[in-house]
């Protein structure tokens, strides 16, 4: 039964929704009851099944080639995991959220979650039309609508298409991504699985909104977007950005790498904010991003790049991901590293963005993120913390009240307005801090751009050097390799040792103790820290279906503001050569030069 579901396929999103740019407006939302003529108990089905190999959840949950997916009983066994993991109360007769990017096995994987739910007891599924729904979104759904968690069917910023990568994730009360004690629990419940419950109802009609009941079983139908545009309302002063982005001598552009953001930029950026109907690209979710890498960044986001660093490059530029979760930020042939932007925003948020006018409750960053946050907060005099890479970590600091603004140099950026990285909340506070620094600037005068955004901050706070190679689809052999090679070498180091023209205040792999329920973990990233503040950085990161990636952070701070123009890869040249040889990578993988540079 279940290979069955994944062998039929769907019209490509295309076909099925118009563009944003030439959607028409929004009229008010209503939901069109369809009752089924299934009034009678569920009928519930054990299907026998056995472990499949290789379900070990990551950081971001499952991810694997479709094919995989698509093996029989493949997905269905690490949803029943899942239900076997979590505690009856948390979903027996409770409402879960089903939503996801768009990308292609979507359709047929929404179809097996919602008939092993109710098989499980689950009383209730919203689920966003066409099965879209963005990560952030699907947070925000659960928040607001009281539900008791959800799934995410994404494999974030890798591509997508019958022969690329698929994804599932679960995302608790809250909204934030299940902790590890709960994916280490699935993981185990995968490797003694016996049988999967699910039940016997038809595929539910995804393409319009509504309402269907099967016994004590509902699936409501929902608008991926309405939720989530009255959230971002309450944050950000959409009239003062309207202001702005109706400005003649302003121009915007946002290329949502025909990826989930498509359903999104045209009612929030046009519909609701006035934009020019040109300023979107590639608006359309297809289920293969156009045959592109939906991963926003200077390699894979080539046409903004283009655009934005061309002779007539627009005022503000900006992308997003697969899964609506990352952005990339760009002024007029500029840009903005993830790093910085965090460090901005958290800067200018409470003169600058509604959500945040009484002040910060604090600021986080991931570990491998550069130290522009930890600058800001020492300023502003608000706690900061430094945790491991995982949106999970930064959750638990925003439940307990003590964190607002956090993020990651892997193009995340968000805040306590819901539990996930928000692709879309980075680029409306960009557009609400320059609204804000050009609200009383007349016609003809000059506007205050990212750049200038951007030099003041360094002129305050200094700048932080930094940049990200990522080495992708390396032998993982080699790899790991690698990282016990420069465990070796931290065991073996001392303080006060010279590397170079460097010397080391200390070397370690990183660990972090959860300050709210004491929760520790280990092995996050192998860092070398100088006296001088600089640093080199070495992870294997969790987020690919293949092989495995290594990612290599350098950074280096500067205070002498005349410096602060230099680019990044001639301030940081020194570090990097240091980096390339005291880790052998050449040695160890073969690979002269990284996939990516951020």
């Amino acid at each position: 039964m279940m290979a069955s579901h994944a062998l039929r396929l769907r019209p490509p999103l295309s076909t099925a929704r118009p563009t944003p740019t030439t959607a028409p407006r929004r009229r008010a939302a209503f939901v069109l009851v369809r009752c089924s003529s299934a009034a009678q108990a569920l009928k519930i089905k054990s299907i026998p099944t056995k472990p499949v190999e290789g379900q070990k959840t990551g950081t971001s949950g499952l991810r694997k080639k479709v094919k995989l997916f698509q093996e029989e009983n493949y997905l269905a066994n690490w949803i029943q995991a899942l239900f076997n993991s979590l505690p009856p109360e948390d979903y027996v007769g409770k409402t879960l959220v089903l939503g996801g990017d768009g990308r292609y096995f979507n359709v047929e994987a929404a179809q097996i979650i919602i008939k092993i739910a109710a098989g499980n007891g689950v009383g209730k599924i919203l689920v966003g039309r066409h099965g879209l729904l963005s990560t952030p979104a699907v947070s925000a759904v659960i928040r607001k609508r009281e539900a008791s968690g959800g799934f995410v069917m994404s494999a974030s910023h890798n591509p997508g298409g019958p022969d690329n990568d698929w994804g599932i994730k679960f995302n608790y009360s809250s909204g934030q991504p299940a902790p590890e004690t709960i994916t280490d629990q699935i993981y185990g419940n995968t490797l003694s699985i016996s049988e999967i419950k699910t039940a016997d109802i038809p595929d539910v009609d995804l393409t319009s909104l509504g309402v269907v009941g099967y016994g004590d079983f509902t699936v409501e139908v929902i608008d991926p977007v309405s939720d989530y545009l009255e959230l971002m309302e309450n944050v950000f002063d959409f009239q003062l950005i309207k202001d702005l982005l109706s400005r003649p001598d302003f121009r915007f552009v946002f290329d949502a790498m025909h990826a989930v953001t498509g359903a999104y930029a045209g009612p929030i950026f046009i519909e609701k904010l006035g934009a020019d109907p040109d300023c979107i690209l590639n608006g359309v979710p297809l289920e293969d991003f156009g045959d592109g890498h939906p991963d926003p960044n200077l390699t894979y986001a080539k046409e903004l790049v283009f655009i934005m660093f061309g002779s007539r490059a627009p005022d503000f530029g900006a992308a997003s991901d697969g899964d609506g979760d990352r952005n990339m930020i760009i002024g007029k042939r500029f840009f903005v590293t993830p790093s910085d932007s965090v460090a901005i925003i958290a800067a200018n948020a409470q003169a600058a963005i509604p959500y945040f006018k009484s002040g910060l409750k604090g600021l986080a960053r991931s570990m491998p993120t550069s130290g522009a946050a930890d600058r800001v907060a020492e300023k502003l005099n608000v706690p900061f913390f430094e945790v491991p890479t995982g949106w999970k970590f930064f959750g638990n600091l925003m439940d307990a009240g003590k964190l607002s603004i956090c993020g990651e140099e892997s193009f995340g950026t968000g805040s306590d307005h819901i539990r996930e990285k928000d692709g879309i909340w980075a680029v409306l506070a960009w557009l609400n801090i320059l609204a804000h620094r050009n609200k009383n600037k007349k016609v003809g005068e000059r506007l205050v751009s990212v750049e200038d955004v951007a030099r003041e901050h360094w002129a305050t706070y200094g700048r932080n050097f930094f940049s990200r190679y990522d080495y992708e689809e390396c032998e993982s052999e080699s790899a790991n390799k690698m990282m016990e090679h420069l465990r070796d070498l931290i065991a073996k180091s001392n303080p006060g040792e010279k590397y170079g023209d460097y010397t080391l205040q200390f070397a370690d792999d990183f660990s972090y103790t959860d300050p709210v329920d004491g929760s520790t973990v280990s092995k996050q990233g192998l860092r070398f820290v100088f006296t001088d503040g600089s640093r080199i950085i070495f992870r294997l990161s969790g987020t690919g279906s293949a092989g495995a990636t290594i990612r290599l952070y350098i950074e280096q701070f500067e205070s002498d503001a005349s410096k602060h123009g230099l680019d990044a890869q001639i301030a940081l040249k020194p570090l990097i050569d240091l980096a390339l040889s005291i880790s052998k990578l050449k040695d160890f993988t073969g690979r002269n030069q990284p996939t990516v540079i951020t």
